[in-house]
């Protein structure tokens, strides 16, 4: 231990500094911001930081469409995507009309409908007039939808019987299955989003809380960000129980594909070796469509499609989205979009402090899942 005088010294001096430093934040504005202990933190947390002020080049227009007034000032290559089927419409209309009111009639971008089969006049004729913007219905390639030939149906048959005795959510549904096969695989390569960049994934019957008056798009676009999300949770064990294994085989296999400076820390708790089961809920997504088209990517999904996990289990796009991104793209290249209200029920992300009387957000700040205890966004944060 040292010697009483020297511990009474250093005791009276860090004792000086502490009482500078609180008299500076009280008569300095700026030395306090600077200073704060909450800024501090959001640095190290992109997580906590709203959108910044230069992606909101205007004073938000109330009413665009009654004034006249064009509020954009320029827009990406980029479109909302929704897998719908036609009994879906109620739902459907519900988030179109939420997102008009909230972002799209001041940002003006198209819709693309996705659907396994043919989709009727009623769909198109209530959809599109609830936009102002266009929209284009495509059906889905047999081939990229249905349960591949090569699958075997008893050992797929056998594992959906225990995933529906075990009470696991859609553990035994098949179009369930060929949905996350679509959504990992195929959508980005559909005919209808060939000359788009950006994607903004939706779905029926969810809630936009907030007014969204910057660009999400441009974001994504000029800070080079390939993957942008708002809720991550856990995945169910039990319908991943080989994916891990499976990454761990082609990242071994393929080395050169994965990223340095990524965010294999929000998908283990070691270093790699085992999967801890975090994922960024894809049923809100923004993306860049040239990420899932890239080669490393590409041989991901041809690799994990071989395995047939999507048909054995249950293997879900969110997943394997995610681990993708955090393998093969540079961790600051994923954005949480704190600013935007949603709920896909049963959980939701109400934005905070500045975020929310910004966006004139509705939904309570206290109801906000981001760090419950079945919420991964404290590991989105350590990873930085």
């Amino acid at each position: 231990m040292p010697p009483a005088p020297i511990l009474r010294y250093v005791t009276i001096a860090v004792s000086i500094l502490i009482t500078l430093h609180f008299m500076a934040s009280f008569s300095h504005e700026e030395y306090g911001r600077t200073m704060s202990f909450s800024l501090w933190a959001s640095r190290q947390s992109p997580s906590k930081l709203p959108t910044p002020s230069k992606y909101y080049p205007h004073d938000p227009d109330p009413d665009p469409v009654t004034t006249g007034t064009n509020t954009t000032v320029r827009k990406a290559n980029a479109a909302f995507v929704m897998l719908a089927r036609n009994s879906d419409l109620p739902g459907v209309l519900d988030t179109l009309k939420q997102l008009e009111d909230r972002f799209n009639k001041k940002f003006q971008y198209p819709f693309v409908f996705f659907n396994d089969e043919d989709f009727t006049e009623d769909f198109k004729k209530w959809t599109s007039e609830i936009t102002s913007t266009p929209c284009v219905y495509g059906k889905i390639p047999r081939d990229h939808w249905v349960q591949p030939d090569w699958i075997d149906e008893a050992k797929a048959a056998e594992y959906r019987l225990k995933l529906a005795e075990a009470k696991i959510i859609y553990g035994d549904s098949v179009p369930y299955r060929n949905m996350c096969r679509f959504n990992s695989g195929f959508f980005f390569r559909h005919e209808l989003l060939k000359n788009y960049d950006y994607y903004w994934r939706i779905e029926p019957g969810v809630k936009f809380f907030c007014d969204i008056d910057f660009d999400p798009f441009l974001v994504m676009q000029d800070e080079k960000k390939v993957y942008g999300f708002t809720i991550s949770l856990f995945e169910f064990t039990e319908t991943i129980l080989t994916l891990w294994d499976a990454t761990k085989e082609f990242i071994q296999a393929n080395p050169e594909l994965v990223t340095a400076d990524n965010a294999m820390g929000f998908l283990s708790d070691d270093g790699g070796e085992t999967y801890n089961h975090c994922h960024f809920w894809s049923n809100f997504e923004i993306g860049d469509l040239n990420f899932w088209r890239g080669e490393a990517y590409m041989k991901f999904f041809e690799f994990l499609d071989r395995k047939g996990g999507f048909y054995y289990e249950r293997w879900g796009d969110a997943p394997v989205h995610s681990i993708a991104v955090s393998l093969f793209a540079h961790r600051d290249q994923i954005h949480f979009f704190e600013d935007i209200g949603y709920r896909h029920e049963p959980f939701q992300h109400c934005p905070q402090g500045e975020s929310h009387a910004r966006g004139k957000c509705w939904c309570s700040a206290s109801q906000n899942f981001d760090y419950d205890w079945f919420s991964c966004l404290s590991k989105f944060d350590a990873i930085f």
